[in-house]
């Protein structure tokens, strides 16, 4: 199954009258970097949940969120008195030198208040401990925002595998492009050496020439990087089509293809071949980079 790593799954649990939030969002990652970005996860849970996530979504660079909305009272965040009255003394004491009493501070007690209540562990927020069945309600929240992320890597990854393709498809394509140039680029060698004799007027042995020209075009031959880089395309999809999760083997063999590639490039002295050449690169340039991004 082609996927993309990159993907978003969202989930929602109501458990005792509070509505729980599962977000989870994944990148590219060479292996499964979970990271749970909530305190709502009991400790003993958190590998389970780990678990469980490697196992649904494999690998990648995975965040998990949980955002709670409790309703009514139940969401309201409870002041601590004493840490409060010890902010409002300091502050009082910094302002006119007495501590603070409601009467004589009337003037400025409403200003004084609201900054007070924004103040570091002046309002505090009731952490509930989610157990047995609770627990498992956000569990299985958790779950689904998991499935649904595999869902979105699955539709994200059927658009990837057909522009992937098709880019392999255009290397491919340029292969009997490069036959077409490669008697005119013989022909070329040939002239430019029969050229240079004649600029130097010498006389020469022409078997033994006929033998040193064969060999220097056998050394500029270039069929076995094409019958190579054919192989690697069709591979390339064989291993895109076959494989359950290709991503690390479709980068190892956009490499090869590179090298057969820059090869070819090295062995052209041919300036059309040459431009077909940089053709092949720039679109192995893209395939490479998609790559990371598959399963």
């Amino acid at each position: 199954m082609f996927k993309s790593m990159t993907g978003y799954g969202k989930s929602e649990a109501i458990i005792e009258g509070s509505k729980y939030t599962v977000e989870i969002r994944s990148l590219n990652g060479k292996n499964a970097d979970i990271t749970l970005k909530t305190s709502l996860i009991p400790r003993e849970k958190e590998l389970e949940v780990r678990q469980m996530l490697t196992s649904t979504l494999n690998r990648g660079t995975i965040d998990l969120f949980i955002n709670v909305e409790k309703d009514g009272a139940a969401g309201a965040a409870t002041i601590n008195r004493d840490v409060m009255k010890a902010y409002l003394n300091q502050i009082c004491e910094a302002l006119d030198g007495t501590p603070w009493k409601d009467a004589s501070k009337s003037e400025y007690s409403a200003p004084v208040l609201a900054s007070v209540l924004r103040m570091p562990e002046v309002l505090e927020t009731s952490k509930t401990e989610l157990t047995g069945q609770n627990w498992e309600l956000l569990y299985g929240a958790i779950k689904e925002a998991a499935a649904r992320l595999d869902e979105f890597r699955t539709t994200e990854g059927a658009t990837l595998r057909k522009d992937i393709l098709s880019k392999v498809d255009m290397i491919e394509s340029c292969i009997p492009q490069v036959e077409k140039y490669e008697k005119e680029r013989i022909d070329a060698v040939r002239s430019r050496i029969d050229a240079r004799l004649e600029e130097l007027q010498v006389k020469v042995d022409q078997n033994r020439l006929e033998q040193e020209i064969i060999l220097y075009i056998d050394k500029l031959d270039i069929n076995e990087e094409k019958v190579r880089l054919a192989q690697h395309c069709r591979y390339f999809r064989e291993t895109a089509d076959g494989d359950p999760f290709p991503g690390k083997k479709l980068g190892f063999i956009a490499q090869e293809m590179g090298r057969e590639i820059n090869t070819l490039g090295s062995k052209a002295n041919h300036a059309e071949i040459q431009k077909i050449v940089v053709m092949m690169k720039a679109e192995l340039e893209k395939i490479k980079e998609q790559s990371m991004n598959v399963l």
